[in-house]
């Protein structure tokens, strides 16, 4: 199979689809690799790494989309990007389609054969292709939130330690995933003091065994939230529905009750945000105020640090890139019923119920896509 790897042309996303060592094991199973010149700079990965990996270096992302076969990102594509794809291509990255009516129809209207990283499952009934992401954007979160907390930044100015004789920042965490205990873990690690929130009675009891009083639990509740968010310096929005659309949280009303200058850092945008008053942001400008209160809301937080998420990324697709290309897309996900749960568009069909509904389309599903 023909792989190619653009660069990604998203605002301040420097991040890309394939690694050195991810072109290395594709050529190495007999597959040819097209990288756009560059493509890779942005995480540390000059073009001399990828044609000694055995990668075919070409000048445009026009001539990637022309003639790869299969083509792999890291964000969704955009509009340009849409207009180049094509029927018989499979599309590999991360689209976040339910929020997003404009890409879902023009990736129907291509007829591209679309599998979504963030939608592709496994036994234990996680997000192998979200996870790594997921546990950088956690980090990011605390990280970030503390910066928007300085009152340069525009927030309260509240040290998320204190000091001796002053407290510490108070944090709360809406979520117990991966995002939310990555988050949660390192706002502790900084000192400020945790409260988690989450409506999994099973995830609270793993996260009270395992992080004990690194942080506080709490089951989520209408009550609970409005109590919590009164206290809080900062909120870290952590909520995830696979596939769909995040559901907002927390209103506008509410942030009247909050301490002016209080940050809200909401890692659910991709997937239209889980406060009310969210909006995208960027790395260039990321946040904004309402009410008084801070929004840090950027749609690609693990772009920040793009060496890391690269190779954490490449890490986890690696396999299922592998076997798309070895096998077909057809018979890789029959054999992998947890890939076939990454299928989201096929041949002009929608092929994921949580976007169906969002959006009010029609869905084939993806058990028949494969016999399209």
């Amino acid at each position: 199979m023909r792989i190619g790897c653009p660069k990604e042309i998203k605002p301040q996303e420097y991040r890309v689809g394939l690694t050195p060592n991810a072109v290395r094991e594709a050529v190495a199973h007999g597959h040819e690799v097209l990288v756009e010149a560059g493509a890779g700079l942005g995480a540390g990965f000059a073009d001399d790494d990828y044609t000694a990996a055995g990668a075919v270096l070409v000048d445009s992302a026009e001539e990637v989309f022309e003639r790869a076969e299969m083509i792999v990102k890291v964000k969704e594509p955009q509009a340009a990007e849409r207009k180049r794809l094509r029927e018989g291509q499979v599309l590999f990255t991360y689209l976040h389609l339910a929020p997003d009516p404009e890409q879902t129809r023009d990736l129907l209207d291509s007829g591209v054969t679309a599998i979504a990283y963030e939608t592709v499952t496994d036994a234990a009934g996680g997000l192998p292709l979200l996870a790594p992401m997921s546990e950088v954007a956690g980090r990011l979160a605390a990280q970030m939130g503390a910066w928007a907390l300085q009152k340069a930044n525009g927030g309260r100015g509240t040290l998320m330690g204190g000091v001796p004789g002053v407290g510490p920042a108070e944090v709360v965490v809406i979520g117990g995933g991966v995002v939310g205990t990555h988050a949660a873990r390192i706002a502790a690690g900084m000192g400020a003091e945790v409260t988690v929130l989450d409506r999994s009675l099973p995830r609270l009891r793993y996260l009270d065994d395992v992080f004990g009083t690194t942080f506080r639990t709490r089951y989520s509740s209408a009550g609970a939230l409005s109590e919590v968010l009164g206290h809080a310096d900062m909120v870290v929005g952590a909520v995830l529905i696979p596939g769909a659309e995040t559901p907002k949280l927390v209103r506008r009303n509410d942030l009247s009750g909050m301490k002016p200058g209080a940050v809200l850092v909401d890692v659910a945008i991709d997937q239209g945000g889980c406060f009310e008053t969210s909006k995208p942001t960027t790395h260039d400008a990321p946040t904004y105020d309402v009410d008084g209160i801070v929004h840090y809301c950027v749609a690609n937080m693990p772009g920040a640090v793009p060496r890391t998420s690269t190779i954490a990324l490449g890490n986890a697709t690696m396999p299922f890139l592998l076997a798309l290309a070895n096998k077909g897309w057809r018979q890789a996900c029959e054999d992998d019923p947890h890939l076939l749960a990454g299928l989201n568009t096929h041949a002009g069909h929608l092929t994921y119920y949580a976007v169906g509904r969002a959006q009010g389309i029609d869905v084939l599903s993806p058990h028949l896509a494969l016999r399209e």
